[in-house]
């Protein structure tokens, strides 16, 4: 599957996705053309924009691809990026693992740094499911979750209402799922600082698709400038 496959297939309409598209891109060229002067980014939800700065007002329990209870609090001091994934989906390793993994390169080796990946199927993603995931994209446990959180419709009913992402479709045309995977979810990395506190979501994978690429070619180079300059500066914040 190419890595530029259209976003549409991931979101209920072209519409939401492209409200999005345009509306980082015409905040991010009022603040990326002059100095990064750390700003606090929009929060581009499936539903009503949420505040600029929010605190996460529920923890999250889950299991890690080394079969460890965590929680989501345990991550509270550190500043952390978390996305959601399924295992056999046909298109997560490619777009967003490959990004994901750009950021882990580029800051894995901070002990204040964090990613988590929440599954939207976890029902089918066994701890087992998990470690062979994490292990293809070179994952350490340590600084990179691969979480599995029980419940699907409670896991979902976290994921959107509490970190604010796009509503979750499952899909119901067999050719679909075969080709697309059972779900369609949000690919936005959203990123949180050490007090707990969601501070943006950037949509690296929509930037780059062939339709981002149209809306605005220089998209996605922006967003992913934007995020890693935000990422350095939380980390330095001590």
């Amino acid at each position: 599957m190419k890595r530029n496959t259209t976003i549409t297939l991931f979101y209920s309409g072209v519409f939401i996705f492209c409200v999005s598209i345009i509306s980082l891109s015409m905040w991010l060229g009022k603040g990326l053309d002059a100095p990064y002067q750390a700003p606090s980014p929009a929060i581009h939800t499936g539903k009503d924009t949420a505040p600029q700065w929010f605190e996460i007002s529920e923890d999250l329990a889950a299991v890690t691809q080394d079969q460890q209870q965590v929680k989501l609090s345990d991550l509270r001091g550190k500043v952390w990026v978390v996305a959601e994934f399924f295992a056999i989906c046909p298109h997560c390793a490619v777009r967003n693992g490959e990004e994901l993994r750009k950021i882990y390169d580029e800051f894995g080796k901070d002990p204040d740094f964090h990613i988590a990946c929440i599954s939207v199927d976890p029902e089918t993603d066994t701890p087992e499911r998990l470690r062979d995931y994490a292990s293809a994209v070179g994952a350490d446990s340590k600084n990179w979750w691969f979480l599995n959180a029980g419940n699907a419709s409670m896991t979902h009913q976290y994921l959107e209402n509490v970190l604010k992402f796009f509503g979750i479709r499952q899909r119901t045309d067999p050719l679909d799922i075969e080709a697309n995977g059972k779900y369609a979810h949000d690919l936005g990395f959203i990123l949180v600082d050490r007090d707990f506190k969601v501070i943006g979501k950037w949509p690296l994978a929509d930037a780059r698709s062939e339709q981002g690429k149209k809306l605005d070619p220089l998209l996605y180079d922006k967003l992913k400038g934007e995020l890693f300059a935000r990422i350095r500066l939380e980390l330095d914040k001590k």
